[in-house]
């Protein structure tokens, strides 16, 4: 079994991943992290030396390997992940998909202490944030809502959203 974590960036995909991969007993695989190993330089230096495009290439790439393994795992998306090409489509096909959804305040209380960290908001104002966070979520949710299931993160514990998906995958058919 595959369970694959979409949302945008903040919605703790990553951290998520790592509680309910412990508590399930299930390798974790976080898609940036892979492609990262993968090329040898971390995600900011590929957008910076090679372009989105090229970053894209490569996550659709390593997202297919990563796809036709046979062993249980999770995979923490990228945010951007399941815009791009036939991602989703190809996510739903050969994994458990579970959206991880966050409002917009959530996100930028979250994004606003990371920008560093997140080529996409690294060069946006602080007062600017929500804005195009709203845009971009709004230009996203399309994708997202593709998901088989959608787990609401906004005042919940990790543990409480942990503990939902794990409701849902013994429900799963």
């Amino acid at each position: 079994m595959i369970i694959s974590l979409v949302g945008y960036m903040g919605s703790g995909k990553s951290h998520i991943s790592k509680i309910l991969g412990e508590k399930i007993n299930f390798k974790i695989f976080d898609l940036d992290k892979e492609i990262s190993k993968k090329k040898n330089m971390t995600i900011p230096e590929i957008f910076e030396k090679k372009g989105e495009i090229y970053f894209r290439k490569s996550e659709k790439e390593t997202l297919e390997e990563l796809l036709a393994t046979q062993e249980n795992c999770i995979i923490s998306l990228g945010g951007g992940t399941p815009v791009y090409y036939n991602n989703m489509e190809i996510l739903n096909n050969n994994s458990i998909t579970i959206y991880l959804r966050a409002n917009i305040g959530t996100l930028v209380q979250r994004l606003s202490k990371q920008k560093e960290k997140r080529p996409l908001i690294a060069r946006i104002s602080d007062e600017d944030l929500p804005e195009f966070i709203a845009k971009h979520l709004f230009e996203r949710n399309i994708f997202y809502n593709k998901a088989q299931y959608v787990v609401d993160t906004d005042r919940k514990t990790p543990e409480e959203i942990v503990e939902e998906i794990t409701t849902i995958l013994q429900l799963h058919p």
